[in-house]
């Protein structure tokens, strides 16, 4: 990365959510507050600031990572997922977030954005995780209302489904190549 005047603002351009952006940014501005205000990608919450709590975990080329610990400068052409970006369609909920709702796994929801790119990040990686691994993910994040239990549910929940899903896909691949 080439040095930045600290007296400038830097064209930072990269996709989030699939959708090339750019913002105008001083090279100390956090990736949070790039994605909050001048983005308005508000589903990345800002808890404690150091990088502790979570809240604001987002993914930048698929791995997840702290928003309040990220520079802005530092998205430059790289791939931002936020909370955001895990429905399929702006109507509908992807697999792990109606998990969630099903299983009651949010209260205030302020953890929730960050929790899910998580354990989405997680379960791309492990289809089959086991309980406590889920609850090693979780760990990373700090809920103060559910208690944890429901999360992990939801989570146990969604990696079935979303095993079944690929079988599916993946049969439905295979009898179309027989028909060739």
């Amino acid at each position: 990365m080439p040095r930045l005047s600290a007296a400038t603002r830097h064209r930072v351009g990269f996709t989030l959510n699939g959708k090339p952006v750019s913002v105008e940014a001083e090279p100390r501005l956090l990736a949070t507050d790039a994605l909050r205000h001048d983005i308005g990608a508000t589903g990345t919450h800002v808890g404690c600031e150091h990088g502790v709590c979570g809240a604001c975990t987002i993914l930048i080329d698929g791995a997840p990572a702290r928003a309040c610990l990220t520079l802005a400068v530092q998205l430059e052409g790289r791939e931002v997922t936020t909370v955001e970006g895990l429905a399929p369609a702006q109507d509908r909920l992807s697999v792990l977030q109606a998990a969630f709702r099903r299983h009651h796994a949010l209260q205030c929801g302020f953890c929730t954005a960050g929790i899910l790119i998580s354990l989405d990040a997680f379960l791309r990686e492990q289809p089959e995780p086991s309980e406590q691994e889920l609850r090693e993910v979780v760990g990373g994040h700090l809920c103060r209302c559910t208690g944890y239990t429901p999360i992990i549910a939801a989570a146990v929940e969604a990696a079935a489904l979303l095993r079944r899903e690929s079988q599916t896909i993946a049969q439905t691949i295979a009898l179309e190549s027989l028909d060739v």
